[in-house]
Order: C-alpha cells, then sequence, then structure tokens
C-alpha cells in the first residue's frame, strides 16, 4: 500500500531529478499534484524543473562524490534519472547499500546511457530484430566497419548520447569523416566510440510508451500508449502525433519487443520485477515488421503530444507509476504536437505571438522556460487536437509557427 506525505513535513515524501528540463519539469509538477516532495538537480541553474520544485541544485551529475554527497544529505525515497549524463555506476552502488531507490532501477540507468549496454542487451541477450551494426574506437575502425559488412547508407552515433546530438547519415565514402568528428563533438562525455547502424528501410518509426505500474493484485503489469508517430531531422524530434495507424501484427510485434526490453530493465538487485516507470521505447516498422531501436527509461520527448492527447499524460503516468499507484493509458482524442525552436543565441528572450498561436482552434502551448535559447534549441511546444490527426499535426505546426522568440528590449 502506498503511503504519501505532506510537503516540507517529517512526514514527506521526498523524490529527486537528476535532470530538470522540460520533461523533468512536467514530472515535478505531477509529483506535486500527488503532495510529494520534490528536488531538482541539473547541471546548470535556473533550469526549467528548478523554478518549479521545492528544493534546487545545481551540480555536475556525472561526478560521482558530488552525486552521492547530494543523495546522501537530502535523503530521496526515490531518485529519479531524467537524463543521461549522470555517474550511473554511483547510483548502482547507492542502490546495492540500500541508500536509496532508483527509478526504473540503477541497472537500467546504466544500460540505457549507454548505446552499447542497450544495443547489446537487445540484440545479443534479448534476441530481439535490430539493425545491424558495430562499435567503433577510431575513423580506421569506422571505415572499416562499412567497408565490411555495415554499407552505405548508414547511421553513425556516439555510444553516449541524446536528442539526436552527435548523429548523422553516411551516404558515401566522403561523409565519413565528417560524421566521425561531429559524433566526437556531440557526445554527452569524451568516449571516443560510436555506433555505426546499417540503414533499415522502414515506411515509419514510432515511440511506444510503455509503463510498467502496479496492478490491483500487488503484482507489476505492463501498459501501452496508443503508439506516437514522430519526425526527427539529424536525430532530433521536430514533430509528433497520436495515435499512429498501425497493422494488428505490427502492434503486437511492437508491444512484444517493447514488453521484452522492459521487463528486463525492471529486474531488481535481487532478481524480483521490482522497476517501475514509463519507458520511451523507439521502433521501426515497415509492413507487419518490426526492429528494436532505443529505449529511454523515463518520459519522451515525443511523447509531449500526449499532454493534450491523453487522460494522463505521460508524465502523469510516470509520477503514479513510479509511487506504485494505478495508470490510465486511455486515449482521450488523437492530438499531435510541434516544436518551438529559439531561433536566436540569447538569454532571457521574448516570446511574441503566443495570443496568435493560441488562437489555432484546439491548441495549446507550452513555453520551457529554458534561461537561454540556442537558434536549435528547444524552447517550447505546440500542442493540437482533433479528430483526425493529420488536421492536428497542421494545426500544431500552424500555431508552433505564430510564436515568435527573440531578443528581449533593453
Amino acid at each position: 500500500m502506498t503511503t504519501l506525505g505532506t510537503p516540507l513535513s517529517p512526514s514527506a515524501t521526498r523524490v529527486m531529478l537528476l535532470g530538470s528540463g522540460e520533461l523533468g519539469k512536467e514530472v515535478l509538477i505531477a509529483l506535486q499534484r500527488l503532495g510529494v516532495e520534490t528536488i531538482a538537480v541539473d547541471r546548470y541553474d535556473n533550469a526549467p524543473g528548478q523554478q518549479v520544485a521545492h528544493h534546487a541544485h545545481t551540480i555536475a551529475m556525472s561526478d560521482p562524490q558530488a552525486l552521492r554527497a547530494l543523495i546522501e544529505r537530502e535523503k530521496p525515497m526515490l531518485v529519479v534519472p531524467e537524463i543521461e549524463a549522470i555517474a550511473t555506476p554511483e547510483l548502482q552502488a547507492l542502490e546495492a547499500e540500500g541508500v536509496v531507490r532508483v527509478i526504473p532501477t540503477a541497472r537500467a540507468a546504466r544500460l540505457t546511457m549507454d548505446r552499447e549496454g542497450i544495443r547489446r542487451l537487445a540484440a545479443e541477450t534479448l534476441g530481439l530484430p535490430t539493425s545491424p551494426y558495430q562499435f567503433c574506437d577510431s575513423l580506421a575502425e569506422l571505415q572499416a566497419a562499412i567497408d565490411g559488412g555495415i554499407g552505405y547508407p548508414c547511421i553513425v552515433k556516439p555510444v553516449m548520447s541524446s536528442s539526436g546530438k552527435g548523429q548523422s547519415k553516411i551516404d558515401g565514402p566522403a561523409d565519413v569523416q565528417k560524421a566521425w568528428d561531429y559524433a566526437m563533438a556531440g557526445g554527452r562525455v569524451s568516449h571516443g566510440r560510436v555506433i555505426v547502424e546499417g540503414f533499415i528501410d522502414f515506411d515509419y518509426e514510432i515511440t511506444l510508451l510503455t509503463v510498467r505500474a502496479m496492478g490491483a493484485g500487488g503484482q507489476v503489469q505492463t501498459h501501452f500508449c496508443e503508439p506516437i508517430g514522430h519526425i526527427q531531422v539529424s536525430g532530433d524530434y521536430v514533430e509528433s502525433w497520436q495515435p499512429h495507424p498501425m497493422s494488428p501484427a505490427a502492434l503486437a510485434e511492437a508491444q512484444r519487443i517493447a514488453k521484452a526490453v522492459t521487463d528486463d530493465l525492471g529486474m531488481g538487485l535481487d532478481g524480483t520485477p521490482s522497476g517501475m516507470g514509463l519507458f520511451g521505447v523507439e521502433l521501426f516498422v515497415k509492413g507487419d515488421k518490426v526492429w528494436f531501436s532505443e529505449v529511454s527509461p523515463r518520459p519522451h520527448d515525443t511523447g509531449m503530444v500526449t499532454m493534450i492527447t491523453q487522460w494522463q499524460s505521460e508524465f502523469e503516468l510516470h509520477a503514479r507509476a513510479i509511487l506504485g499507484l494505478p495508470v490510465d493509458t486511455t486515449l482521450k482524442t488523437p492530438g499531435a504536437s510541434a516544436v518551438i525552436y529559439g531561433g536566436v543565441d540569447a538569454q532571457g528572450i521574448v516570446f511574441e505571438g503566443v495570443e496568435q498561436a493560441l488562437a489555432v482552434p484546439g491548441t495549446d502551448l507550452r513555453l520551457f522556460g529554458k534561461p537561454e535559447s540556442f537558434t536549435k534549441r528547444r524552447m517550447g511546444v505546440a500542442l493540437a487536437r482533433d479528430g483526425d490527426v493529420e488536421k492536428a499535426r497542421e494545426k500544431a505546426r500552424e500555431a508552433a509557427s505564430r510564436v515568435k522568440p527573440g531578443w528581449a528590449a533593453g
């Protein structure tokens, strides 16, 4: 039975988020609606989640000593990793010592921050279908892998990065050096290692939000949201919609793959299926065939569309699941999301056209409150609902286009 306390009192249920960007901010809000005392941690001051949490800290989360000291001082009940660049071996040590419970597990956080760990788990341990791949530690190894069977076109990614950073497509020999240099610059940590993947001729890619939550009988149950379609540019999401149409056979296979991966990642240190929460499972689909791509053990950027499409958004689902509460993945309405970019490199920017954007029928906005803007930094998202997904996509794009970030006067 779950017991929730009162914030800022001795009975408080305290949850710490490691990473407090726009996704973490929504998780923090969902937790606060359930009376949870929240602690937001990020690498820079005034991150979106820090603006709404009860407590805020700025540390280098990849520093194991700093991470341990903060967790031991704050004594949260749960630690929720929201980004990849974290000292996950230290989280594993803290979990093994019984200091804190990591969501979904410290092992899952470690495996999924490293593309090598999760790809080897999916393809080699679980035997799930994936694109052909090799890991390379040098430009020469990358070229040898391509020449030795991966072929052109192919995709190169740093083993440790997120949101498409450092990812590029190689169409021929002239692109190899550029792709290697871009991967080295785009990794979250200086690792010098990449994964090169053979190109799959897929019809579309989806995110299948998969939730491990406590069922009525005290057993962990797996729930699936309706599939989310999305468009990525250079590996970074720019648009998503829900539901994405799939054949019954493809949907069943997608759910099978997602359950296999999340069941494994949900295994605790004692071998019990104790890890709970929401996972973003990315899949390629062609006809009835499905290939595993990646998985994040946390809300997914493409899942921001659920803030308008589902009765419980992905953030509310994550908050409920990690607290041991029932979840509801029911779709409320078809809908779509479109990213709002910063457009300028500046601090404390302003947004014009907000009223014009919200004048588009059936739309909503989230402006994240990031203190610094970059030309291609995600600063907000437009959301739209419509009984017709394609019309919802048009509305979301139109609303996003009307928001004009710019320099602040003075």
